[in-house]
């Protein structure tokens, strides 16, 4: 440590505000202190020289003094507990360095008038009180080294020079004594002021540090959105304010449709390409409608607004999002084409605590994916409606005796070529003990979301199973298997054991599997489809065209049928998007090798169409509706009947 080290005046660290905050909150607590030392030292020095120096220099100077630092005592007694924006801050420093000038100039004059007047022990006051006012001062003032220095230049300067000049010998080696305490204080003061610049700086350190793991841990590192956690403190937050201003408050969650395939295509580096831009489009608009929007996990993301909205435009503005994420995403490996299904619920008039929003958000994400896939569902009283009619249902279900309640029908396919039945598709009927009948459209979905519908499978199989063994051995029997029963490989081998067991010719008989329960899983799925493959079962995948399977993910399928969904046979005789839908899905199908049921067919304009279009089964009501295993049997005895004279 050299002398220019310890002697530079520094000036206020305008670089580092927060050190600068540190600096001033630690200065300005020992200032009143400083104060306090001055003027009793002053008051001390001057009441041995009452009678001997005049009035104005042994008491008026002193009680100017008195006055002038009663003044700083009480404004900086006033300060303790504010802290200044930087601005003031620095420019209290500055005037500090200012004041310390003023002080030290007036007090070492002072003192230094009043020397002469006194005899050999006033005059060893004297030097006293000089020394001991510049190692106060130099305490007290540590935190600011530019006003501790420029105090002890002068009045350490000062008595130097005035006592070395005395020619008393006591005099001279007490200025010398004093100089060097002074000096060795002044390198205490350096290494103590870098103590703690160092332990402020490695604090700011710590702070960032943790200000960034904060950061980090409320941000999606993918997106750069806020996560999940970021979202839920969001909105606990928002809905306060919503609760405190009377504003209402509107939560939409956000779901991908057809994420799942472009993973399973293209790789999961696509994918995250893909989630990045959908950000980005989501992003926009949130940004021009004010809106707090987040990357929940996954393909999931979920917005917050709030204000003087109405239901009009929420809905819009969810169905902006949905018209953003329908444009087609060009990246490198292809153009890839998803939608969103979006849903949607309201504070005050659906929700009453900020858990209860984002649930009966995700209800009417739920329902839109089910009823309007792609588009936007607002939550209203009616899905409340539906919440405690589902929640009885499902409590039914879990407490049905399944094997009892639970019965089979049987709805025909008929090959209009030859007009004979080839097969029936089982379906599922419920009478329940508690609720009565219970149509499939309500607690299968139910007992699917519930994640109990694979309970349901084993009895319903067993009775079909059962059933279809007194059938003629050219009808086959078409049964729905769940994502339950084919997402894990004992949930499959549970399905094999029944088919083995029932003594039904497996080769008779067709698994029928959704496009949602193959993206679900695409590598279980497809290990579960070959096991029942391997014991001879058919695979056909229903409401083909309704999901978003990739072309490569159904062609490595062991399929053997593809059914097409209802509702592209609705009108088809009016509607030409319907027609070229299913145009293209039967010469799909033709060319991979497939057999095709088109499902839902319920007029003759309908059928006539269908079979122009050179498909030979059909299933549907034109035909017959569902019937018990006791009708079936009557109904395949006039087995001769052609296809105009079955009934409807």
């Amino acid at each position: 440590m050299n002398l220019r080290s310890i002697f530079a005046i520094t000036s206020p660290p305008d670089d580092n505000p927060e050190l600068l905050r540190a600096q001033y909150l630690a200065f300005s607590r020992q200032m009143p202190m400083m104060y306090f030392i001055l003027l009793s030292s002053t008051w001390a020095l001057a009441l041995t020289y009452v009678s001997t120096a005049p009035v104005w220099l042994s008491l008026g100077t002193p009680l100017l003094f008195t006055l002038m630092c009663g003044a700083r005592i009480t404004f900086w007694l006033r300060k303790r507990h504010i802290v200044p924006e930087f601005a003031e801050i620095s420019a209290n420093l500055r005037r500090v360095n200012i004041l310390g000038t003023v002080i030290a100039v007036a007090f070492t004059a002072w003192s230094c008038t009043l020397y002469p007047y006194g005899d050999a022990f006033q005059k060893s006051h004297v030097a006293f009180y000089m020394a001991i006012t510049v190692i106060s001062c130099i305490f007290c003032m540590m935190h600011v080294r530019s006003a501790a220095l420029m105090v002890t230049a002068i009045v350490n300067g000062t008595f130097v020079v005035f006592f070395a000049t005395s020619g008393h010998l006591t005099l001279v080696a007490t200025a010398i004594n004093i100089l060097l305490v002074c000096f060795g204080m002044l390198v205490v003061l350096k290494i103590n002021y870098d103590n703690f610049e160092q332990m402020v700086l490695a604090q700011q350190k710590t702070e960032a540090l943790s200000n960034e793991n904060l950061r980090l841990a409320n941000i999606d590192s993918l997106t750069g959105l806020p996560n999940r956690r970021a979202f839920f403190h969001h909105l606990e937050t928002s809905f306060k304010l919503a609760q405190q201003n009377d504003d209402r408050l509107a939560v939409g969650v956000i779901d991908l449709d057809g994420f799942k395939p472009v993973n399973d295509l293209y790789g999961h580096s696509a994918g995250d390409r893909l989630l990045r831009e959908v950000a980005e489009r989501l992003g926009e608009l949130c940004d021009q409608r004010n809106m707090f929007l987040a990357r929940l996990g996954g393909d999931e993301f979920a917005f917050i607004t709030s204000g003087q909205i109405n239901d009009n435009e929420i809905l819009n503005d969810g169905n902006k999002m949905g018209c953003l994420l329908r444009i087609p995403f060009e990246t490198p490996d292809a153009t890839i084409m998803i939608s969103a299904s979006i849903g949607i619920a309201v504070y005050p008039n659906v929700a009453s605590t900020p858990d209860e929003l984002f649930d009966r958000a995700d209800y009417a994400l739920y329902q839109s994916k089910r009823e309007h896939r792609g588009n936007s569902t607002l939550f209203t009283a009616r899905h409340i409606v539906e919440i405690h009619r589902d929640a009885r249902i499902e409590q039914a279900l879990r407490k049905a005796d399944l094997d009892t309640e639970l019965s089979v029908v049987y709805q025909p396919i008929q090959d209009v070529t030859s007009g004979e039945t080839v097969g029936f598709e089982a379906l599922a009927r419920w009478d329940s003990k508690l609720l009565g009948a219970v149509t499939p459209s309500q607690f299968i979905p139910i007992a699917e979301r519930a994640g109990i519908v694979g309970t349901l499978t084993k009895p319903l199989l067993k009775k079909a199973l059962g059933a279809a063994k007194t059938w003629p051995g050219t009808i086959r029997l078409s049964f729905n298997l769940s994502a339950q029963d084919i997402n894990s490989a004992e949930a499959t081998l549970a399905v094999i054991a029944i088919i083995v067991n029932s003594g039904f010719d497996p080769r008779r008989l067709d698994l029928e599997i959704t496009e949602t329960a193959i993206i679900h899983d695409t590598r279980q799925a497809r290990k579960s489809v070959e096991m029942l493959r391997k014991i001879g079962c058919g695979i056909s995948l229903d409401d083909f065209g309704t999901g978003y399977s990739s072309l490569t993910s159904l062609h490595s399928l062991p399929l053997t049928k593809l059914k097409i969904d209802r509702s592209f046979v609705r009108n088809i005789q009016d509607d030409t998007a319907s027609y070229n839908i299913v145009r293209s899905l039967l010469t799909l199908s033709r060319e991979m090798g497939l057999d095709t049921i088109v499902e839902g067919v319920e007029t003759e304009a309908e059928l006539a169409v269908i079979k122009t279009l050179g498909c030979t089964l059909i299933q549907g009501y034109l035909f017959s509706k569902p019937m018990s295993d006791e009708s079936l049997h009557a109904f395949l005895k006039p087995a001769s009947t052609s296809v105009d004279q079955l009934s409807v």
